[in-house]
């Protein structure tokens, strides 16, 4: 087995006067070269966006994008056409491909929007975009996981990756166990809230372990936690 340990307060960040972001790996004017990349994951931004604030359009291409909005609402709009309000509880991903152009914005006059916006690297270049928005019912992860985004969709949303990103809300006194998906995979595990042993590492709000060259992670939270894995390949 082995590890990288990610604490919250060695995240890099950047704050204006409507955005407060933190970055687990190198993104815009922060730049770690031991922070580049865990396997296929690129990016993992925890976003606070003003009321009434947000960012304008802009591209990307050749990601896989996946938003998840954690407190208020975000108005999307994009060069496919679509046009969606994203609430707390729901899970946006896109697949950048051949490129895009889009735009969030915090529609709330008086609440902050709270998200985590991750992307990772996909199967391949030039796919053609595309959109899904889905809600996630809290109760679908009460002590279980929760599957928000595989590579075969079903009730989670497909990406184009062998990836799987899962939550659990993991009650005080508990504990479980997730097992990965093939011998070249690796977990970014995150704590949204709460504190978290992994694997023998324990972990508080927002801290984050990479583990990977294992079969299984085993969970246990004395006051619990909401812990989110993004499974990803170490090799792709």
């Amino acid at each position: 087995m082995k590890t990288i340990y990610y604490p919250e307060t060695q995240r890099g960040g950047n704050k204006i006067e409507w955005l407060d972001s933190k970055f687990s790996f190198s993104f815009a004017n922060y730049h770690n070269p031991a922070k580049i990349h865990f396997g296929a994951l690129r990016v993992l931004n925890d976003d606070s966006v003003s009321p009434s604030m947000g960012f304008g359009m802009h591209p990307h291409d050749n990601m896989e994008i996946v938003t998840i909005i954690l407190e208020g609402e975000l108005q999307h709009n994009d060069s496919m056409g679509h046009t969606a309000l994203i609430k707390a509880g729901e899970v946006q991903h896109m697949t950048a491909g051949t490129g895009i152009t889009h735009s969030e914005i915090n529609s709330s006059k008086t609440q902050t929007c709270k998200l985590l916006q991750l992307w990772v690297f996909p199967r391949a270049h030039n796919l053609i975009p595309s959109y899904d928005q889905r809600f996630f019912d809290a109760f679908g992860r009460q002590n279980q996981w929760q599957y928000l985004v595989t590579p075969n969709g079903g009730d989670a949303i497909k990406a184009e990756q062998e990836t799987y990103f899962v939550r659990n809300e993991m009650q005080s006194s508990s504990s479980t166990s997730y097992d990965l998906h093939g011998e070249y995979q690796g977990a970014y595990v995150f704590v949204i809230e709460g504190t978290v042993e992994v694997n023998g590492h324990l972990l508080s709000r927002r801290d984050a372990i990479g583990i990977w060259e294992v079969d299984r992670l085993n969970f246990t939270a004395e006051f619990g936690a909401d812990v989110l894995i993004v499974e990803v390949p170490m090799r792709w």
